[in-house]
């Protein structure tokens, strides 16, 4: 995957995640920030987009998107607590923190791959101008979030 698809992921990751940060959540509430995160990215492709049936297949999209964003933190959870494991253990080799490592980042590419794959699904079910205007909309979302 080259750096520009995988930019493109990433946006479409921390859309969701600032979505769903409007409020802190404890380190286990992922389903709780993604059906947030889902339910204002819904309002504004209900916003944004006229046809009903179009509108209805791109919030389908959405939250295959916020499905997979949660299940990626989970299994991102899962490799972190091995980590944990091996770190507490004296005598764990490097190799078993490569092997997890290993794991971890092709989960996430994986996982990135996928998002990548939806975002240009749905990028295909709406016009140039309501693409255009739900980026627009979706970036003033974002910078309500920012607290830099």
């Amino acid at each position: 995957m080259n750096v520009k698809a995988m930019l493109l992921a990433v946006t479409v990751i921390s859309v969701l995640a600032a979505a769903g940060c409007g409020r802190h959540y404890g380190r286990g509430d992922v389903d709780a920030m993604g059906d947030r995160a889902l339910k204002e990215v819904s309002a504004l492709i209900e916003k944004t987009v006229q046809d009903p049936e179009k509108a209805r297949r791109a919030q389908a999209i959405v939250a295959e998107i916020v499905e997979e964003v949660k299940l990626s933190y989970r299994t991102n959870r899962q490799f972190h607590r091995q980590l944990y494991e091996l770190n507490a253990n004296y005598e764990a080799p490097t190799e078993d923190f490569t092997k997890v490592l290993d794991e971890m980042n092709h989960a996430r590419m994986g996982s990135a791959t996928k998002i990548l794959g939806l975002r240009f699904k749905l990028k295909e079910t709406l016009t140039p101008q309501e693409w255009k205007a739900l980026t627009d909309e979706m970036k003033a979302a974002r910078e309500r979030y920012r607290h830099d």
